[in-house]
């Protein structure tokens, strides 16, 4: 398989002069951008003890999936699970790495992180572009004790397929019947033509320093990392909460993911007086059948690396780790996959 062009993220590269054996066949992957930092430090521990080099290229979540159907990547890596329809006509298995959030970002001069209000009316006038000052009625009656500005809201979204766009119209979605017929849920929005679209979540998070007065949305990771102006979301329950690790395993404690291994259902909108309205899981996509046993199974063991060693990367990215009974539910799927003659792969958990 050829490498990945020098620009992608190269994960494990300091290694190859060590192990160059190893550099030889990378195992390769593609996909969400938002869950770089957890895959690329899971690499970064990993190979300090294994013979093996992780590439991971950030291309967002739709040209993960795309590689991975067909083929060109040895597992895909997305922020929306796949159909059961899709898992089967394609002959793929997908199961989550951790839990995050999709948080609104402001750059708004004089205010601090989480001292605005919004309620889901008000995030869909604004991304709608029906509401276009920061001192509208609307966000004023929120904020009475806020020195909201007059200026223009500068909005600015992703133009490349992305999963979390995809989880952010899927909650503008379900709280808002007109969002949904005019916009709708997908990886790639038709915004109305003044909103700014920028490639990316690094992509976001620059452009919204570089814009005073601007609104956009990216994944709590980067929240942190970067130091950025979060709001507080009016959840489903009616409280206003902060994006938090906890407040994104509340929204997973209300989901069937616990109870019934429902991956498929999105976090979004979920009950719970503690819970972030814009949950999201990040997922990873392999083949049933393994096109290269080797490969496949470095990626395999890899994985179940991640699961048993690399929590506390997990939370120190600001993840959400996975509980030990959804894991143990992944490593069933993992060990479903099969070489070319349906044999199960001969491989265990590291």
């Amino acid at each position: 398989m050829a490498m990945f062009n020098i620009k992608h993220i190269v994960v494990g590269l300091a290694v190859c002069s060590l192990v160059p054996l190893a550099c030889a066949e990378p195992v390769n992957g593609a996909g969400s951008s938002a869950a770089k930092p957890l895959y690329e430090k899971w690499a970064e521990g990993y190979v300090k003890k294994n013979s093996v080099v992780i590439q991971y290229e950030p291309s967002g979540s739709s040209a993960g999936i795309k590689k991975i159907k067909e083929k060109a990547v040895d597992f895909g890596a997305s922020d929306v699970a796949l159909s059961a329809e899709d898992l089967q006509k394609f002959q793929l298995i997908q199961f989550p790495s951790a839990i995050s959030g999709v948080v609104p970002i402001i750059n708004v001069p004089g205010v601090r992180s989480g001292e605005i209000k919004l309620t889901s009316e008000v995030l869909v006038g604004i991304f709608s572009r029906q509401i276009t000052k920061w001192n509208d009625p609307a966000i004023a009656a929120l904020n009475p004790n806020v020195a909201l500005p007059k200026a223009q809201i500068a909005v600015i979204a992703r133009v490349d397929g992305s999963g979390t766009t995809y989880n952010f119209s899927d909650y503008l979605s379900k709280v808002s019947a007109a969002w949904k017929t005019t916009f709708g849920t997908n990886f790639i929005i038709k915004w109305p033509s003044d909103v700014q679209l920028v490639k990316g979540s690094s992509g976001i998070v620059a452009t919204l320093k570089q814009t005073p007065n601007s609104i956009s949305y990216v994944d709590y990771n980067y929240v942190v990392q970067d130091k950025l102006t979060s709001v507080q979301l009016k959840n489903a329950d009616g409280v206003f909460v902060a994006p938090k690790p906890a407040s994104f395993e509340a929204a997973l404690n209300h989901s069937t993911w616990k109870t019934q291994s429902n991956f498929n259902e999105t976090l979004t909108e979920k009950s719970g007086a503690e819970s972030w309205p814009i949950t999201m899981g990040t997922f990873i996509i392999m083949p049933k059948m393994a096109a290269n046993n080797d490969k496949t199974i470095a990626a395999l063991k890899f994985f179940s690396w991640g699961f048993m060693q690399g929590d506390s990367v997990v939370n120190s990215l600001d993840f959400v780790h996975l509980p030990d009974a959804i894991q143990a539910k992944i490593f069933k799927q993992m060990t479903s996959i099969t070489d070319n003659k349906g044999n199960r792969l001969n491989w265990s958990p590291m």
